[in-house]
């Protein structure tokens, strides 16, 4: 078997969105002074949103 290098990286896949000018300010402003990139933070807030909305409908059956 021959050596290969493996990234060490989730695959991902580049997505253009438009996000409201005060929301960015909002989200840099949070992410300021934090180890976390503007993409990461929005990855993180998005599983926790679909992370929650299963607990919310899970809940009101």
């Amino acid at each position: 078997m021959a050596f290969q290098i493996r990234p060490n990286r989730k695959e991902t896949e580049n997505k253009t969105i438009r996000f409201p000018i005060n929301l960015i300010e909002k989200i840099e402003e949070a992410i300021k002074g934090e180890d976390v990139s503007f993409s990461k933070f929005v990855i993180q807030a998005c599983e926790y949103a679909l992370t929650n909305m299963k607990k919310d409908k899970k809940d009101s059956k």
